[in-house]
């Protein structure tokens, strides 16, 4: 079949589905039945000739749902913006999908958005994951562009080198006093508590794996997630942690935290993904966010 035999209806139920995570919701938002929702993805099921969603929990699109949801978003994308362009009195909401991680937003993506969401009419979606499993959410067309420490970009997007995120391992005066007082070594930090974001943050573990040889196991561990919870935490001495120097260069400074491994740190290279077809846009996006964090990221 052709691209042009595709019914745009039946890939707005597919999309709304796995937006909602729910057929109720989904029907809700597109005024329609529950019932109605099934048939529309029955029928585009039927009309590529294989399965497109994965009824599991949560809902899954298939490989091939993945690339019409991907083409359909980029569809949508440049539909709004041309809708925009001949009729300037009913101006259209854009809606901007973005897969980004956690210490990104909590230091430096809104500055770098701030123009966009000054000049254009714009309807964010955010989706917060760890940095190293946000390109799924390329890959698997629920946005248009993400914030990865993937290099390679998923089949018609383009990846840009934005910068390194570094992370200090630090904690205040009184949690060292209590738990260092002789020292960063493999014996105290086998008592001290420490974060982790999620279960798929490995770099807590690679960390203390690498150079204090502690297995996951052999230290206590909080799991943490959110970047300002894993910051309040750390000022409250109730851990110590590995922070992105963004977030903790004021504290250090005032003395509130202190750097406990000044000859370590973490470096994580990020990468900014767009669909190559996202329209005006993405484009002038685009160009804002490799702007702001050539200033604010190491490059080397």
């Amino acid at each position: 079949m052709k691209l042009s035999d595709i019914d745009y209806k039946l890939l707005k139920a597919l999309d709304s589905v796995l937006s909602e995570q729910s057929f109720e919701r989904a029907a809700q938002r597109l005024h329609l039945t529950q019932s109605a929702i099934s048939q529309r993805i029955k029928a585009l099921e039927s009309q590529v000739g294989q399965p497109l969603l994965i009824r599991s929990q949560p809902l899954m699109p298939t490989e091939l749902g993945q690339q019409l949801l991907g083409h359909y978003q980029r569809v949508v994308q440049l539909e709004t913006e041309l809708v925009n362009q001949l009729n300037v009195d009913e101006t259209r909401v854009q809606a901007l999908p973005l897969a980004i991680n956690a210490d990104s937003l909590a230091s430096w993506l809104i500055p770098a958005l701030t123009p966009t969401l000054q000049q254009q009419r714009v309807e964010m979606n955010l989706y917060v994951e760890d940095e190293s499993r946000t390109w799924q959410r390329m890959r698997s067309g629920e946005v248009l562009a993400c914030v990865t420490s993937h290099a390679t970009p998923v089949a018609g997007s383009d990846s840009h080198f934005l910068g390194y995120m570094e992370y200090l391992c630090v904690a205040t005066p009184d949690f060292v006093q209590r738990f260092f007082p002789k020292g960063v070594n493999r014996d105290s930090l086998s008592h001290a508590p420490g974060m982790s974001f999620d279960q798929h943050d490995d770099m807590h573990i690679q960390f203390l794996l690498e150079h204090f040889s502690l297995s996951p196991g052999q230290y206590p561990c909080h799991t943490v997630r959110s970047s300002e919870a894993f910051m309040e935490l750390a000022l409250a001495s109730g851990a110590y942690s590995l922070n992105s120097s963004l977030q903790v260069a004021k504290h250090l400074d005032d003395g509130s935290l202190i750097n406990l491994t000044p000859s370590l740190q973490v470096r994580v290279p990020l990468y900014w993904h767009h669909w190559q077809l996202a329209g005006k846009l993405m484009k002038q996006l685009s160009e804002q966010i490799r702007s702001y964090t050539q200033d604010c990221l190491p490059q080397q």
